[in-house]
């Protein structure tokens, strides 16, 4: 563990690990995605293009549905058809809970949802159809000994592509179970482990390079055996040459804080929310307020959660502090009574922009973790903030950037303290910003023009922002960062002038004294004490009458 956040309150802590959360696999018949492979293909598995017509595609759809039925019905397995909005995941966990299946298939789910299908019109021309329609999707959800809980869910027109959902802390929890780590697990968290370095251990072994065989086993074991033979017998899979290939979708990883006492991890928490909304300019930070505080509200069972994390049995306030970046999203939010998590979700690992297949799984597991530790990092900087001892007085002069000499900083213009917070607020971007992201930001923040501010303004700023070792580029790109050090900078000289100078200075003219607050909180007496010394100072120094 790396990231500043967790070496900041690691006394708190009695343990912590990493893990691989949520992890969504496409399965797909390479060959059945293009029109020639799939003539190729049908050719294969009946012989000739004579029975390639729409109706005969049907009936394959629909033979899907009635083996799946029939195959439930004698094994006294139920088989549920979902209407839209409804929680499957919630729907599976109710039967996981009541299913005497050790290991094997104990539910179906079936709903409807857009899929690619095949067109055959005259002479068996092959194109798709547009727009693409709503089909049934068959939801297997499977109890597997490595694995625990994992769904695959099928689209019972050809070519069958699939969907493969695995739980990183299912798998976690499997392998301790074996390991005889004794752990206490509530939802998707584990809230007390005996042996927090062994669990530890176990999670990051899904981020090595021998999870590629992990997740291609589990697949493997299930896909063709327990859901594709419905579509395609053994037979028929041989025959046409019927094979899978997976690639990534989408990968949760979380890095989870187990807080030794419960009130000290709200207590930091609601503090670091407080003193990062602002900065980071969060708009997205919401209350699920639990049925203890709240009993006459009740969360409608037809609408579809807002959230990816939902509550099983809500018993306190669960805050998530959500930050979206295109398709990547961070967040930090209270896990169980004790447990902080933060988390770097990929909704499409397209925008990674290093590969989806799953040899590529090790990368973009890095890069979530990458992701995470620069939001851990900028919210430590903005929770703890310092200046170093010289930089004050070296921020006014000139300096060197290349071969280049620009100037220093001036805070009291408000045109550089407009740039300092619109870095703040960029800083935890997972793949850094650029200088239109800076003059944009500054635009909104300033009510300018981009005219008056443009990109041209932006870069020669973070030029003299370089030169200050506050802001680097990454790489050979046209990207930047802030570095730790002038992060912390940055916010401790807008949070001193905004928060101490300005108020001490307008305490420090001759005005009526205001009435103070009828409930004060610790701070105000804080500020009160601060106002009463610093008059006598001000006095001494000749600053007040």
């Amino acid at each position: 563990m790396a990231d500043g956040l967790s070496t900041l309150y690691q006394d708190l802590l009695s343990g912590s690990y990493d893990c691989v959360d949520r992890i969504v696999l496409n399965a797909y018949f390479r060959m059945g995605h293009s029109p020639g492979g799939f003539r190729v293909w049908w050719r294969a598995l009946t012989g000739s293009d004579e029975t390639l017509e729409n109706a005969y595609l049907m009936r394959l759809a629909g033979r899907f549905s009635r083996r799946v039925r029939g195959y439930a019905k004698a094994h006294n397995i139920a088989v549920i058809d979902c209407s839209v909005g409804e929680r499957k995941h919630d729907i599976a966990t109710e039967y996981r809970s009541k299913t005497t299946v050790v290991q094997g298939l104990f539910l179906v789910l079936v709903g409807r949802a857009p899929a690619p299908v095949w067109d055959v019109s005259a002479k068996h021309h092959i194109e798709r159809k547009k727009p693409i329609p709503y089909v049934n999707h068959y939801s297997f959800h499977i109890l597997d000994p490595e694995w625990g809980h994992l769904t695959i869910k099928v689209s019972g027109h050809p070519p069958f592509p699939a969907q493969v959902i695995l739980n990183g802390h299912e798998y976690v929890a499997c392998q301790a179970r074996k390991a005889g780590i004794a752990f206490t697990k509530e939802g998707n968290c584990f809230t007390d482990i005996s042996d927090a370095a062994g669990l530890a251990k176990i999670a990051d072994t899904l981020s090595e390079q021998r999870a590629i065989g992990r997740l291609s086993q589990v697949c493997e074991r299930w896909i063709y055996t327990t859901c594709l033979c419905f579509a395609l017998d053994f037979e028929e899979q041989r025959r046409s040459g019927f094979r899978y290939q997976y690639s990534s979708y989408q990968i949760e990883y979380s890095r989870n804080l187990v807080f030794e006492v419960g009130g000290h991890m709200e207590q930091v928490f609601q503090a670091l929310i407080d003193r990062s909304r602002a900065p980071l300019d969060l708009k997205t930070i919401k209350t699920i307020v639990g049925y203890k505080h709240r009993p006459k509200i009740h969360r409608r069972t037809k609408r579809s959660a807002e959230w990816e994390v939902a509550v099983e049995r809500p018993t306190y306030d669960l805050t998530i502090f959500k930050l979206h970046c295109g398709k990547l999203t961070l967040k930090i939010y209270t896990k169980g009574e004790r447990v902080l998590r933060i988390e770097a979700v990929a909704h499409n690992t397209r925008e990674l922009n290093c590969g989806r297949s799953l040899e590529k799984f090790p990368e973009v597991v890095w890069r979530l973790k990458s992701m995470l530790e620069r939001f851990a990092d900028a919210l430590s900087c903005i929770d703890q903030c310092f200046i170093a001892d010289e930089l004050l007085e070296q921020l006014p002069t000139a300096s060197q950037v290349g071969k280049t000499i620009v100037g220093g900083i001036d805070l009291n213009k408000a045109r550089m303290r407009a740039v300092l917070e619109a870095l703040i607020a960029l800083s935890a971007s997972p793949n850094g910003f650029t200088v239109s992201h800076v003059a944009a930001r500054v635009c909104a923040r300033t009510k300018q023009s981009p005219s008056q501010y443009g990109p041209r303004h932006a870069a020669y700023d973070l030029k003299k922002l370089r030169g200050k070792d506050i802001v680097r580029r990454i790489g050979r790109t046209r990207r930047y960062e802030p570095l730790p050090t002038g992060l912390r900078a940055m916010t401790a000289l807008l949070v001193l002038r905004d928060k101490a100078i300005k108020p001490l200075l307008a305490a420090a003219q001759p005005l009526r004294p205001r009435r103070g607050p009828h409930n004060p909180k610790p701070i105000d007496r804080h500020y009160a004490a601060i106002q009463t010394a610093m008059r006598g100072v001000f006095h001494e120094l000749g600053l007040a009458a």
